[in-house]
């Protein structure tokens, strides 16, 4: 009898998100601190015109403070909306925090009628997020597919980042996963 792929992938994301909350907020301020000097001294985002970046929830690492970065640092900043076809995804700049607003999943996503869709992903990079990855560059998401659909065809450097706690030896990935091309941690920047 076959594993339940779906059974241990969400007993994972358990597990990584028992982990997370259980991180006092200095823990938290921390690693998140360390993962941004980490990502801020990159190459490819250094290089970038356009940073694609989600806005995290509390449980994520930090991407408010890379944000910020970004906008003083005159980078475009692109964030995502979920479409109402099925695990599709847009992007759209955003240039303060007045143009996001709670939409699906109740995550902050840009508001389309004040921003611009971003249609044109040259010089740009994607900070990816994941409960897990591995050291292969492939991630355990949030089980709903909207990054794995979006990776499938971005051309971009794609930078995962995650808590090395939250590093597996190996996830479980079908056929269709696209793997990041760096790993950012607290700890290290692995190139995949």
């Amino acid at each position: 009898m076959g594993v339940d792929i779906r059974e241990y992938k969400n007993n994972l994301r358990k597990k990584y998100r028992g982990w997370r909350e259980a991180l006092s907020p200095e823990e938290k301020r921390e690693r998140d601190d360390r993962i941004f000097r980490r990502v801020i001294r990159c190459e490819a985002v250094q290089k970038a015109d356009t940073v694609i970046c989600f806005i995290s929830t509390p449980i994520e690492v930090d991407t408010h403070r890379l944000i910020h970065y970004c906008w003083r640092h005159g980078k475009q900043v692109a964030v995502p909306k979920c479409l109402e076809q099925r695990g599709r995804m847009a992007f759209y700049l955003i240039s303060s925090w007045e143009d996001v607003e709670v939409g699906k999943f109740s995550l902050l996503e840009p508001a389309p009628e004040r921003c611009q869709k971003l249609t044109d992903m040259e010089r740009s990079v994607c900070i990816v997020p994941g409960f897990s990855f591995d050291p292969q560059g492939y991630r355990l998401g949030f089980g709903k597919g909207y990054y794995d659909r979006f990776l499938s065809s971005y051309k971009g450097i794609k930078l995962g980042i995650c808590y090395s706690a939250c590093v597996a030896p190996k996830l479980p990935r079908g056929r269709f996963d696209v793997p990041v091309d760096f790993l950012l941690t607290e700890k290290y920047v692995k190139k995949i």
